[in-house]
């Protein structure tokens, strides 16, 4: 099955999204309003200290404070193993530190001293004295040789964990690979020695280097990139490997994830209730603390007796909960509500069907056995916010008990419709839309690359209208000499 990786940029907006045929299997989001920081290192100061809970609040210059906790404070910085937040670390301190886990609702980011620079085959632990191999390296002569290597590469000075691709680069290049993180260590140092509390002293990579970092690229047929500086840098990241043919350039008339058919699947994330292929169907139900999911059969009645019915329903359901919440990045506890089955060999062959899908998830994954009552609870590793979360907004209309779409994501989807009216052969635009939205399109300048390049003698009117719901617009295309046009419609920009 063809697997492709598409990269593009909207305004500050990076997406990313990898298919496997025609269908969506991740889909990535750094926005520049979100809070969406993990790696990211800051120059932050104690504020206090919680002998009690083992922990410490840092003021890192975000509006909440971060917590720091004793497992992630060095030895050598705490001056002991035992207890450290007694000893060294105390409230008034400057420290440097780097975001674990970004902040989710109403809790702060998680913040560590125990840096870490990550590459595609090693990971640099400058202030460790341990070195590790990934735990999905599971041949024992293969982990021996591999702890030698990564040794022999930390030559005493701090620790290397060595990745799941290690294995297939020579020596040399891993000691190529540390010596450039090394050089990022020494570049963070000397940025906080002059930086203020608060300062940015290292930012993590963007979602399209941690992407092409982080994922096994031989099995990957094409990388559609749809932005020059994105292109240019992939590009002179691949040179001297066999990837660079997968590169291409995305240049056509309509938005590249419009046309792929991205734009509707990554739409369809925002959906509580997803189709099975059977008719039946999930409901997907997030609170503050886990995620609940409820497999119902919906139109499928089945044709061989209930039991039969229900467990083909239940295997289908356990393939799809595992591809939506790693399309969704769900994360921390998930409690999937399966259908009841009497068998103890159904019960035990779905959660085997759900196990054996989750594995293809690169974020960790730990399933519990199905209880009586066809629950099954599995945790997955949360390091971001949910996709839905930084797709959408909190309503005004519900005052906060429900969600609509981001004024970013509608802004996309208005130029998506913009771009396939020109391709269709028009020239002149004519868009509907909430005045709220205008509003935010004209502030943020969000279509200006556009109009001073691909749109360039085009013409693009807006109409706003104070009554339009905030998820409702029109776009149409005209081709006439002479417009007829309300005395609200603006030209844009």
């Amino acid at each position: 099955m063809q697997k492709n990786m598409y990269f593009d940029y909207f305004g500050e907006d990076c997406f990313a999204a990898v298919t496997e045929g025609s269908q969506l299997v991740e889909f990535h989001l750094d926005s520049d309003s979100s809070t969406e920081i993990s790696g990211n290192i800051y120059k932050g100061r104690v504020v206090n200290v919680l002998e009690g809970m083992q922990a410490a609040f840092v003021a890192f210059g975000r509006e909440k404070n971060g917590y720091l906790y004793a497992g992630d404070i060095p030895a050598e910085a705490a001056g002991a193993a035992v207890q450290p937040l007694q000893l060294n670390v105390k409230a008034g301190d400057e420290v440097m530190v780097q975001v674990a886990k970004s902040p989710i609702g109403s809790k702060g980011a998680r913040l560590s001293m125990c840096l870490s620079f990550v590459g595609k085959n090693v990971i640099l632990l400058p202030l460790a004295d341990f070195c590790a191999v990934s735990r999905k390296i599971t041949d024992e002569e293969l982990r021996a040789l591999l702890m030698k290597q990564a040794e022999k590469l930390a030559g005493g000075d701090g620790g290397i964990v060595m990745r799941t691709n290690a294995p297939n680069v020579k020596f040399a290049d891993l000691k190529e690979e540390v010596k450039y993180l090394r050089g990022l260590y020494a570049e963070a140092l000397e940025t906080y020695k002059n930086a203020s509390v608060g300062d940015l002293v290292y930012r993590d990579a963007d979602v399209h280097v941690r992407l092409l970092r982080d994922f096994d690229l031989s099995d990957v047929d094409k990388i559609y990139i749809g932005d020059d500086k994105s292109y240019q840098r992939v590009e002179a990241a691949f040179r001297r490997t066999r990837s660079k043919s997968k590169l291409v350039r995305y240049d056509g008339k309509r938005e590249m994830f419009e046309f792929f058919g991205l734009e509707e699947q990554v739409y369809r994330l925002m959906s509580t209730r997803v189709p099975l292929e059977n008719g039946a169907y999930l409901i997907f139900d997030r609170t503050e603390a886990l995620t609940a999911i409820d497999v119902n059969t919906g139109k499928f009645t089945g044709g061989s007796g209930l039991e039969d019915t229900v467990f083909r329903t239940n295997l289908l359901a356990a393939k799809e909960i595992a591809r939506q919440v790693r399309l969704r990045n769900l994360g921390g506890i998930v409690v999937v509500d399966f259908i009841d089955m009497v068998s103890e060999e159904h019960r035990a062959a779905v959660v085997k069907e759900l196990e054996d899908h989750l594995r293809e998830d690169r974020a960790k994954c730990n399933v519990t056995a199905m209880t009586e009552l066809g629950l099954v609870q599995f945790t997955r590793k949360k390091v971001k916010s949910d996709i839905v979360s930084m797709l959408t907004k909190k309503c005004s209309h519900c005052k906060g008990s429900g969600y609509i779409i981001s004024d970013s994501y509608m802004a996309f989807k208005v130029k998506c419709a913009i771009k396939k009216c020109f391709a269709e052969g028009y020239e002149n635009v004519i868009v509907e839309l909430n005045y709220g939205l205008f509003a935010y399109i004209l502030s943020h300048r969000r279509f200006t690359d556009s109009v001073n390049g691909e749109w360039r003698g085009k013409r693009v009117y807006m109409i706003p209208h104070k009554t339009y719901h905030d998820e409702f617009f029109t776009v149409r295309g005209d081709n006439s000499s002479v417009m007829t046009l309300p005395e609200t419609a603006r030209l844009l920009y």
